[in-house]
Protein backbone atom coordinates (compact mmCIF):
# COMPACT_ATOMS: atom_id res chain seq x y z
CA UNK A 1 0.00 0.00 0.00
CA UNK A 2 1.48 3.40 -1.16
CA UNK A 3 0.26 6.49 0.64
CA UNK A 4 1.31 9.99 -0.49
CA UNK A 5 0.19 12.62 2.30
CA UNK A 6 -0.08 16.58 0.62
CA UNK A 7 0.10 18.69 3.90
CA UNK A 8 0.04 22.19 3.64
CA UNK A 9 2.23 24.26 6.24
CA UNK A 10 1.90 27.76 7.59
CA UNK A 11 4.63 29.67 7.08
CA UNK A 12 7.03 27.16 6.02
CA UNK A 13 7.43 25.74 9.79
CA UNK A 14 8.12 21.84 8.93
CA UNK A 15 8.21 21.56 12.98
CA UNK A 16 4.56 21.94 14.03
CA UNK A 17 2.61 19.30 15.33
CA UNK A 18 0.61 18.06 12.08
CA UNK A 19 3.96 18.28 9.58
CA UNK A 20 6.02 16.49 12.14
CA UNK A 21 3.51 13.60 12.92
CA UNK A 22 3.14 12.87 8.86
CA UNK A 23 7.07 13.43 8.53
CA UNK A 24 7.89 10.53 11.11
CA UNK A 25 5.24 8.17 9.48
CA UNK A 26 6.96 8.51 5.48
CA UNK A 27 9.73 7.60 3.96
CA UNK A 28 10.87 11.34 3.02
CA UNK A 29 9.10 13.89 2.01
CA UNK A 30 9.13 16.83 -0.87
CA UNK A 31 9.10 20.34 0.46
CA UNK A 32 7.95 22.68 -2.08
CA UNK A 33 8.36 26.44 -1.32
CA UNK A 34 6.26 28.95 -2.62
CA UNK A 35 9.39 31.94 -2.54
CA UNK A 36 11.11 28.70 -5.13
CA UNK A 37 7.98 29.05 -7.47
CA UNK A 38 7.63 32.94 -8.08
CA UNK A 39 11.92 32.76 -8.67
CA UNK A 40 11.01 30.35 -11.62
CA UNK A 41 12.34 27.29 -9.64
CA UNK A 42 10.36 24.72 -11.47
CA UNK A 43 9.52 21.88 -9.38
CA UNK A 44 10.31 24.47 -6.54
CA UNK A 45 11.44 21.64 -4.24
CA UNK A 46 13.65 22.82 -0.95
CA UNK A 47 16.59 20.38 -1.68
CA UNK A 48 17.62 21.63 2.38
CA UNK A 49 14.31 20.27 4.04
CA UNK A 50 13.56 17.67 1.91
CA UNK A 51 14.38 14.18 2.49
CA UNK A 52 14.01 10.49 1.29
CA UNK A 53 14.67 7.88 3.98
CA UNK A 54 15.38 5.66 0.95
CA UNK A 55 17.88 7.77 -0.39
CA UNK A 56 20.51 7.12 -3.43
CA UNK A 57 19.46 3.85 -3.31
CA UNK A 58 16.83 4.36 -5.59
CA UNK A 59 19.12 6.46 -8.39
CA UNK A 60 21.60 4.18 -10.68
CA UNK A 61 24.74 4.46 -9.56
CA UNK A 62 25.74 6.99 -12.42
CA UNK A 63 23.52 9.25 -11.12
CA UNK A 64 24.95 8.86 -7.86
CA UNK A 65 28.39 9.29 -9.24
CA UNK A 66 27.57 12.76 -10.70
CA UNK A 67 24.83 14.24 -8.24
CA UNK A 68 26.73 13.05 -4.85
CA UNK A 69 27.25 16.62 -3.95
CA UNK A 70 25.03 18.72 -5.82
CA UNK A 71 22.40 18.66 -2.44
CA UNK A 72 25.31 20.17 -0.63
CA UNK A 73 26.12 22.67 -3.09
CA UNK A 74 22.60 23.54 -3.78
CA UNK A 75 21.84 23.83 0.19
CA UNK A 76 25.29 25.58 0.69
CA UNK A 77 24.28 28.39 -2.78
CA UNK A 78 21.10 29.07 -0.89
CA UNK A 79 21.94 29.58 2.51
CA UNK A 80 24.41 32.01 1.10
CA UNK A 81 22.50 33.62 -1.45
CA UNK A 82 20.65 34.90 1.43
CA UNK A 83 23.67 36.43 2.40
CA UNK A 84 25.30 37.85 -0.19
CA UNK A 85 22.33 40.44 -1.06
CA UNK A 86 23.46 42.03 2.45
CA UNK A 87 26.73 42.42 1.39
CA UNK A 88 29.24 43.16 -1.39
CA UNK A 89 32.31 42.07 -0.79
CA UNK A 90 32.37 38.37 -1.25
CA UNK A 91 35.83 36.01 -1.40
CA UNK A 92 36.70 34.01 -4.39
CA UNK A 93 35.38 30.98 -2.76
CA UNK A 94 31.99 32.13 -2.14
CA UNK A 95 31.96 33.53 -5.56
CA UNK A 96 32.22 30.47 -7.52
CA UNK A 97 30.01 28.94 -4.92
CA UNK A 98 27.20 31.45 -5.68
CA UNK A 99 28.27 31.28 -9.85
CA UNK A 100 28.38 27.30 -9.37
CA UNK A 101 25.03 26.92 -7.53
CA UNK A 102 23.16 29.71 -9.64
CA UNK A 103 23.99 27.54 -12.75
CA UNK A 104 23.12 24.14 -11.12
CA UNK A 105 19.56 25.89 -10.25
CA UNK A 106 18.83 26.94 -13.54
CA UNK A 107 20.09 23.67 -15.12
CA UNK A 108 17.54 21.54 -12.71
CA UNK A 109 14.72 23.33 -13.96
CA UNK A 110 12.73 21.51 -15.84
CA UNK A 111 9.55 22.68 -18.26
CA UNK A 112 6.08 20.84 -17.32
CA UNK A 113 5.65 17.28 -19.43
CA UNK A 114 9.54 17.34 -20.26
CA UNK A 115 10.54 14.38 -18.43
CA UNK A 116 14.65 13.23 -19.54
CA UNK A 117 15.81 9.37 -19.67
CA UNK A 118 18.22 8.76 -16.73
CA UNK A 119 20.90 8.65 -18.73
CA UNK A 120 20.38 12.24 -20.11
CA UNK A 121 19.57 13.63 -16.81
CA UNK A 122 23.32 11.93 -16.52
CA UNK A 123 25.02 13.56 -19.11
CA UNK A 124 23.92 17.21 -18.78
CA UNK A 125 24.54 17.02 -14.69
CA UNK A 126 27.96 15.63 -15.14
CA UNK A 127 28.02 19.37 -17.54
CA UNK A 128 26.84 21.30 -14.48
CA UNK A 129 29.45 19.71 -12.07
CA UNK A 130 32.69 19.22 -13.89
CA UNK A 131 32.43 23.04 -14.76
CA UNK A 132 31.05 22.96 -18.37
CA UNK A 133 28.74 26.13 -16.55
CA UNK A 134 30.90 27.85 -14.58
CA UNK A 135 31.23 30.70 -17.31
CA UNK A 136 28.35 31.20 -19.08
CA UNK A 137 25.87 33.27 -18.32
CA UNK A 138 23.15 31.93 -16.33
CA UNK A 139 20.14 32.58 -19.25
CA UNK A 140 22.70 30.03 -21.34
CA UNK A 141 22.44 27.03 -19.22
CA UNK A 142 19.09 26.22 -20.88
CA UNK A 143 20.13 26.78 -24.35
CA UNK A 144 23.42 24.98 -23.19
CA UNK A 145 21.48 22.13 -22.19
CA UNK A 146 19.29 21.63 -24.85
CA UNK A 147 22.47 21.61 -27.10
CA UNK A 148 24.30 19.32 -25.44
CA UNK A 149 21.30 16.88 -25.20
CA UNK A 150 20.55 17.32 -29.03
CA UNK A 151 24.40 16.53 -29.53
CA UNK A 152 24.26 13.80 -27.15
CA UNK A 153 21.15 12.27 -29.11
CA UNK A 154 22.93 12.67 -32.60
CA UNK A 155 26.36 11.96 -32.01
CA UNK A 156 27.31 9.80 -28.94
CA UNK A 157 23.76 7.54 -29.26
CA UNK A 158 25.93 4.84 -28.26
CA UNK A 159 27.78 6.48 -25.02
CA UNK A 160 23.81 7.24 -23.58
CA UNK A 161 22.96 3.50 -24.44
CA UNK A 162 26.00 2.50 -22.45
CA UNK A 163 25.52 4.71 -19.30
CA UNK A 164 21.54 3.21 -19.37
CA UNK A 165 22.68 -0.48 -19.88
CA UNK A 166 25.95 -0.13 -17.76
CA UNK A 167 23.86 2.19 -15.17
CA UNK A 168 27.49 3.34 -14.12
CA UNK A 169 29.94 5.79 -15.12
CA UNK A 170 33.92 4.17 -15.20
CA UNK A 171 36.42 5.82 -16.04
CA UNK A 172 36.41 4.88 -19.63
CA UNK A 173 33.09 6.44 -19.66
CA UNK A 174 33.48 9.50 -18.17
CA UNK A 175 36.54 10.20 -20.52
CA UNK A 176 33.84 9.99 -23.32
CA UNK A 177 31.88 12.15 -21.54
CA UNK A 178 34.18 14.89 -20.95
CA UNK A 179 35.43 14.35 -24.84
CA UNK A 180 31.59 14.85 -25.64
CA UNK A 181 31.34 18.19 -23.63
CA UNK A 182 34.67 19.40 -24.53
CA UNK A 183 33.67 18.77 -28.24
CA UNK A 184 30.36 20.68 -27.41
CA UNK A 185 31.52 23.57 -24.97
CA UNK A 186 34.44 24.51 -27.67
CA UNK A 187 31.74 25.43 -29.96
CA UNK A 188 29.11 26.93 -28.01
CA UNK A 189 31.29 29.34 -26.67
Amino acid sequence: LTALPIIETQAGDVSAYIPTNVISITDGQIFLETDLFYQGIRPAVNVGISVSRVGSSAQIKAMKQVAGTIKGELAQYREMAAFAQFGSDLDAATQRLLNRGARLTELLKQPQFSPLKVEEQVAVIFAGVTGYLDKLPVNKVTEFEAGFLALMRADHKDLLAEIRDKRELSDGLRDRLKAAADSFAKVFA
